[in-house]
This record gives structure tokens, C-alpha cells and sequence, in this order.
């Protein structure tokens, strides 16, 4: 199996395209803050699956696979936060949320 045939590394990427897409929009002076912390928070998900799909060891990969799903719940709160603060398209926002 391919990494890329896998589902949650498929929704991963989604979810990066929706984030990239929002910081980029972002005033500058939103980026070096809260843009920061919800991109890095969007791309470690992708990123730790990735990772833990490269290991050889099963308890090795799972460690990764906790880190993706806590960089998710740290992406959920970050978009929660923009869509409160008006940062973020209503669309995109219940996309994020969605995946």
C-alpha cells in the first residue's frame, strides 16, 4: 500500500488545501500570529501520518498517528477561533470542521 491510497492522509491534504488557502488570504499583521499557529497546526497532521506510516515498528507509527490526531484537535480550536473572530469564510470553516 501507497501512502497516498490511505483515506485519513487523502482528508489530511484536504484539510491542508482549505488551511493554506485561509492563511494566505490573511491580513499580514493575522499571519505572524494566529496564521502561524493554524498552519503549522494544519500541516503537522498531514505530516505525522506521514511519518508514522514510514516507520517499521507498529508502536513506533502509533506515535505519530496520537501526534496527527492531537495537530487536528489543535487545528479544530484554531479555526474555531477564526471563524469567531470573522477570519475565516463561513464554507471553509464547516469544511475544515467536516473533515
Amino acid at each position: 500500500m501507497r501512502i497516498d491510497e490511505l483515506e485519513v492522509y487523502q482528508i489530511a491534504k484536504e484539510i491542508n488545501r482549505l488551511g493554506w488557502d485561509v492563511y494566505t488570504k490573511m491580513k499580514s499583521e493575522y499571519r505572524f500570529g494566529i496564521g502561524q499557529q493554524f498552519i503549522k497546526a494544519v500541516d503537522s497532521i498531514g505530516a505525522n501520518i506521514a511519518e508514522g506510516f514510514g516507520r517499521y515498528h507498529y508502536l513506533d507509527s502509533v506515535k505519530f498517528y496520537y501526534n496527527a490526531r492531537g495537530s487536528l484537535w489543535e487545528s479544530k480550536y484554531w479555526a474555531d477561533l477564526l471563524h469567531e473572530r470573522n477570519m475565516i469564510p463561513e464554507d471553509t470553516y464547516k469544511s475544515i470542521i467536516e473533515k
